[in-house]
């Protein structure tokens, strides 16, 4: 009988599970710094969308609603600078990781073609590129690639601000990357779902810049020919368990896609439909979220770099992406020791060897417990 099945990689955190049951050992239980799932309770105005929405005895559309993609049009112009898109070019998603692992296939890529992935990143990218039979290439710029790569390159994943580094590429590093792609007549699809969460520089509440979309006017030009950009609710307004997310950009992509999905029912519910739109449409809420992980940063710096451990990069984002100068598991041995859970840099490609992931997604009781731990002379 011939076997069924998909080849995929054993899913990585069950890795993890010695270390999150030596870090449950310690007195007061674990403080699991490992996963960036939002612990805060969801706004109760986009709690109350969802029940006003309940009666949804229909089928929803796959290309969402007008007032849905009204909505994402306003919140791009009024948060990311981005003017003028037209609601016909926008589509709701089944959370931003479904898109993620499906693009690849939805675009039509076949064997031969290349995929090209940030060197440090999110698994899931090279996922897709398994579900549809072509090539991964892990670069952070076109340049190391050799001719005969180059001219196979079909997708191209930006994730800015990345996850789990936290770097943040700026408009002329965008537009250099737009321009190299248009060349090559390749789409970039840039996931952007930290975007809402610059520090220092990026800090718009503070006096910083704005982080940069790939459909921003100064990187995109007159044009987003080739463009997709990607945007999930989950990090801004703790959403993770509503699988709220949307793609909006290039013309003439989206069409196709929308029937592609059609095709096989990737369809966003209407109630979550209807809480994506109100809360797009209120910003108050995501700053008072944002003030919330601030404070926690605030917090677990100092006591990581007290810990012996260097920072890198983590301009924005969820993460703070931390060495000492050891072998990754080392580190998270360590810190397990300690009663605290982090992620394993080594889960995110061979350039994370060395480094651990700390999320800034605990409450602030457990915030303060891993903060006391790190500056305890032992564990």
């Amino acid at each position: 009988m011939n076997s069924f099945g998909l080849n995929l990689p054993d899913y990585p955190w069950e890795a993890m599970a010695p270390y999150v049951a030596k870090a449950s050992e310690h007195p007061g239980g674990a403080v699991n710094l490992s996963i960036g799932t939002p612990v805060d309770p969801t706004p109760q105005l986009v709690q109350d969308a969802l029940k006003a929405a309940a009666n949804a005895p229909g089928y929803p559309t796959v290309h969402g609603t007008p007032a849905l993609r009204e909505a994402i049009a306003g919140w791009f112009e009024r948060r990311r600078g981005v003017s003028g898109l037209d609601p016909r070019n926008i589509m709701p998603t089944v959370g931003s990781k479904e898109l993620v692992a499906w693009l690849p296939l939805l675009l039509g890529l076949k064997p031969g073609d290349v995929v090209v992935r940030p060197r440090v990143a999110y698994p899931t990218y090279d996922i897709g590129a398994t579900f549809a039979g072509v090539t991964s290439v892990a670069t952070d710029n076109l340049d190391e690639l050799d001719d005969a790569t180059r001219s196979r390159v079909r997708l191209i994943w930006v994730n800015s601000p990345g996850n789990p580094t936290g770097s943040v590429r700026d408009v002329d590093s965008l537009k250099a990357l737009v321009d190299q792609a248009r060349e090559l007549g390749a789409v970039v699809a840039s996931d952007e779902c930290y975007a809402e969460l610059g520090w220092g520089s990026w800090d718009v509440q503070r006096g910083g810049q704005r982080v940069p979309s790939i459909l921003d006017p100064r990187v995109a030009g007159g044009s987003h020919h080739g463009l997709l950009s990607v945007y999930s609710l989950s990090k801004q307004s703790n959403l993770a368990g509503y699988r709220a997310a949307f793609v909006a950009g290039d013309p003439d992509l989206m069409p196709n896609l929308v029937n592609s999905r059609k095709h096989a029912g990737m369809i966003v519910p209407y109630p979550i439909q209807e809480a994506m739109r109100v809360a797009l449409g209120d910003d108050t809420h995501v700053e008072a979220q944002k003030d919330l992980y601030r404070g926690r940063r605030e917090r677990l710096v100092p006591a990581l770099l007290d810990f012996g451990l260097e920072i890198k990069e983590s301009d924005a984002g969820l993460y703070l992406w931390s060495t000492a100068g050891e072998g990754t598991w080392d580190t998270v041995a360590r810190l397990a020791d300690r009663g605290i859970v982090v992620g394993p840099g080594v889960f995110y490609g061979e350039a994370g060897n060395g480094y651990i992931r700390v999320a800034l997604t605990g409450s602030d009781e457990r915030i303060d417990a891993a903060v006391q731990r790190l500056g305890a002379s032992g564990s």
